[in-house]
């Protein structure tokens, strides 16, 4: 069989997973891959042709200069087909991708990449966590902390941003829209560690979610019903449950005819069907440490712009009393998500956020804010076989006795065993308090059935 038609048959960017042992060695890969790289004269290619139509012409052509550099070149070292192959993959990875992470980004089913140092990459595929290994079975690694560096400088240049000693930490993200995370050494001490969270093409609908038995049918509609006629929701959740994702599934009710405004440290959120839409994102401060914008700033100048809707990726900081007081000043149907262990966690870190504003508010008061403004939180867990699902609906009843109160609405019951977790979303037997939203918005008549029955 011959190099090309071996490509045409097998050419593909997935991790295959095999024993075979590796026979030549990868830093002679690397110097034939260089070779051929330097013999391309990349940017003249792209002046005359698109990006699409240079890289076919370099793949067509790198096959052809392979085989001349080995014959050429590197007379002493015997290759197969397979390892002419790894170079042809490596030379495409370098020139057009994210080197030796390429086909990790390019699997739909890989949801999070962790770079820790060059030698250990781990991803992480419906809710598992592997390291990752090459098509033979070997751990895929980057061959020197310059290559990862590279990668590294690739990911943060079309963004403008700034990473290296004196600016050590940084976010940033990929033309595709996943979010990055860049920690360099000697903060990172095991040398620089990138973590990459990736998100679908297409936003998760609500349907998909219960296809994949986040929630249940009546359930999702309850909390779309809610978008719809304007209640305050945060969703709260670990790190890596899925909230942007149930955030971004729940926004496909807000009606077409609304002006939202989206307010994120990384651009995530993707809402299609919003024809006015304004998508703000937060800017770190330049090498002088000015220039900063942060999401606090956004959110009151969002207030300036006549929204409908204001829905801020993650409140985290001080920007939650602007947010509050934001959903408190006619700017129903809000939306945001918070990381918490619990419903009940996520009212008393709004508390601790107000806190942070810089405001010396008495507790209180913050606690009257958030009783007035937070209609539902809804809390999602990743749980222990790797699958997320909603575990808690919660209302808020209002400030009582110097407590915000609280009631269940919607509880995750669990079973099954060790491996597996079995379970079912579960109403409480209480009734959602406030229904007034649902007149307002002359949608109680179609709801009525799904809040008198448990669901």
């Amino acid at each position: 069989m011959s190099l090309e038609q071996y490509l045409k048959n097998n050419h593909t960017s997935r991790i295959i997973h095999s024993d075979e042992p590796t026979s030549h060695n990868t830093q002679t890969k690397i110097a034939i891959m260089q070779a051929v790289k330097d013999r391309i004269s990349l940017d003249r290619t792209i002046d005359i042709f698109s990006v699409d139509e240079a890289k076919k012409k370099i793949q067509q052509s790198s096959l052809r200069w392979i085989e001349e550099e080995v014959n050429n070149n590197f007379t002493d070292t015997i290759l197969s087909t397979n390892d002419k192959y790894d170079i042809y993959e490596l030379l495409l990875q370098n020139m057009f991708g994210f080197g030796v992470i390429e086909p990790l980004l390019l699997d739909p089913k890989i949801t999070e990449i962790m770079i820790n140092g060059k030698d250990t990459i781990f991803f992480e595929r419906n809710g598992k966590l592997r390291r990752a290994k090459d098509k033979r079975g070997r751990y895929l690694s980057f061959t020197s902390g310059k290559e990862l560096k590279n990668i590294i400088d690739k990911i943060v240049a079309p963004i403008n941003r700034k990473v290296d000693e004196s600016n050590p930490v940084v976010d940033a993200r990929l033309p595709d829209g996943s979010r990055v995370n860049i920690v360099l050494s000697p903060i990172s001490l095991d040398g620089a560690a990138v973590t990459i969270r990736k998100f679908p093409e297409h936003p998760y609908s609500m349907s998909e979610l219960i296809t994949f038995g986040t929630l249940t049918e009546g359930i999702s509609e309850l909390l779309l019903a809610m978008v719809k006629a304007k209640y305050n929701i945060i969703v709260s959740g670990g790190t890596g449950s899925g909230k942007t994702t149930f955030l971004n599934a729940l926004s496909m009710a807000i009606p077409s005819n609304d002006r939202v405004i989206t307010i994120e440290d990384s651009a995530e959120l993707k809402f299609d069907q919003i024809p006015n839409l304004v998508r703000m994102e937060t800017r770190p401060p330049n090498s002088e440490d000015s220039g900063g914008i942060d999401i606090r700033s956004l959110v009151r100048t969002a207030l300036r712009m006549r929204p409908d809707r204001i829905v801020v990726g993650e409140i985290r900081s001080g920007e939650a009393l602007d947010m509050l007081q934001a959903m408190n000043t006619g700017h129903d149907g809000s939306l945001s998500t918070g990381h918490a262990n619990s419903a009940g966690d996520m009212l008393l870190r709004l508390e601790t956020m107000v806190l942070m504003s810089g405001l010396e508010l008495p507790v209180s008061a913050i606690r009257h804010q958030i009783a007035s403004a937070v209609d539902i939180i809804v809390h999602v867990s990743k749980i222990r076989d790797g699958s997320r699902k909603v575990v808690q609906i919660t209302e808020v009843l209002g400030y009582e006795n110097g407590e915000v109160s609280t009631q269940d609405l919607y509880r995750f019951e669990e079973t099954g065993d060790e491996s597996q977790t079995i379970g079912t979303l579960k109403s409480t037997g209480s009734r959602l308090n406030n229904v007034n939203k649902f007149k307002s918005a002359g949608i109680y008549s179609q709801i009525k059935d799904c809040l008198e029955a448990p669901l």
